[in-house]
């Protein structure tokens, strides 16, 4: 690889490691300060923590719109990443529910648009230049869990926990002149998308898996908003919010790293059933409220649901749907995943928890899990009569 190719690499891992660092700021500890704070109720706050993952679902197709009518995509990632950290400083002056709800919809319209086109500009240049995505996205990784453990602690210095706006402010700001710098690389593949869904809602196995994504993916997701809470509860402080995730966070990397590994040895599906296990079990212990030190030490398990549901689910999507619509499956997944079913867990979470409590949200992320856990048998079995369809055609 030449200087010119290391440069690239370099500009967009450390731009990676500032968005991700911002979102680790904001994110995990919003639910808190929500709920000190602000003196929200959990119907709110789980409300306003849930439109994220809702205007995700709408805006992301927006924005690739977008970067591909101007072929522009390194412009509109710079200026999307800017104004998402602008507007975050307007969490500052508002003191009412309505306002922290338009502060955090305007923050999520242009957020959504951060992982998307960075994303399509990342993953065809490293296989352009033949270098591993996974160790750029690894920083990403490695930047929220490092935000959310020196949020927790500066939150209880002198400039208190509105430190969370600040650094994600500063952090977006920093990396949307860093996006400056990076390769000019098309935005992603134009998609049918009427088309396309018409073709894969007739693929069974596709169908299923997007529920056991939504039922198993969707509750991890949402735990970055109630886990904050949960440790709190718990007797943490913020800086002990930090470091459960800063554990949780920094566990995915050696399990993203062995998912390969797995997947070839055991199959998609199975690591994908595991996955969902460890996620079932995980919700289940904190139901039982744990002590603290127990919570900072399953923390780990984090790794084994997400470190391998991420790369096990991709692939899986690739390798079930027809090649001229993976595109488009790929962004119905992400849609499920990371907006409905990310919201879905957040919205009814809130109201879980008003109306009992923060452990009984983990009990609701657990029924869900386990009907995900279901559903991935039901999808071996289907998998497994196909393969003997096939045989027997083939014979």
């Amino acid at each position: 690889m030449n200087k010119s190719n290391r440069n690239q690499i370099f500009t967009l891992k450390g731009f990676y490691l500032l968005t991700f660092f911002g979102v680790g700021s904001l994110t995990p500890l919003l639910s808190v300060y929500l709920s000190e704070v602000a003196h929200l109720s959990g119907s709110q706050i789980g409300t306003i923590m849930s439109i994220g993952p809702i205007v995700m679902i709408f805006f992301q197709p927006l924005w690739g719109m977008v970067s591909d009518k101007t072929n522009r995509p390194t412009l509109v990632l710079g200026i999307t990443t800017f104004l998402a950290g602008v507007f975050a400083l307007g969490y500052l002056p508002v003191g009412n529910y309505i306002g922290f709800f338009l502060v955090a919809f305007l923050v999520a319209v242009f957020q959504s648009a951060i992982i998307p086109v960075s994303d399509s500009i990342s993953l065809k240049y490293t296989s352009k230049v033949g270098y591993d995505y996974g160790n750029i996205r690894l920083y990403g990784s490695l930047g929220f869990g490092l935000a959310v453990f020196l949020m927790g602690r500066f939150s209880e210095g002198a400039i208190g926990p509105t430190i969370i706006f600040y650094s994600f402010f500063a952090c977006l700001v920093i990396a949307a002149f860093i996006s400056i710098g990076f390769p000019k690389e098309k935005a992603t593949v134009k998609l049918d998308l009427k088309a396309g869904i018409k073709e894969l809602f007739k693929i069974k196995r596709f169908l299923l898996f997007l529920a056991v994504t939504f039922l198993v993916f969707g509750p991890n997701l949402a735990n970055n908003t109630y886990f904050g809470l949960f440790v709190e509860d718990s007797g943490g402080t913020y800086a002990g919010i930090g470091l459960a995730f800063l554990i949780a966070v920094l566990s995915e990397v050696p399990f993203m790293r062995l998912a390969g590994n797995w997947i070839n040895r055991f199959g998609l599906l199975t690591v994908a059933l595991l996955a969902g296990a460890a996620s079932l079990i995980r919700w289940l212990f904190y139901f039982t409220e744990p002590s603290l030190w127990l919570v900072y030490g399953s923390s780990v398990m984090q790794g084994l649901a997400i470190g391998l549901f991420i790369p096990a689910g991709l692939q899986y999507i690739r390798d079930i749907t027809p090649a001229h619509i993976t595109a488009t499956a790929v962004t119905i997944y992400s849609a499920i995943g990371n907006g409905l079913g990310n919201w879905f867990s957040t919205f009814v979470g809130g109201f879980v928890m008003e109306n009992f409590s923060i452990y009984a949200v983990y009990l609701f992320f657990a029924l869900l899990s386990f009907i995900g856990v279901l559903l991935c048998f039901v999808l071996m079995k289907e998998e497994k009569n196909q393969t003997i369809a096939y045989v027997k055609a083939s014979s």
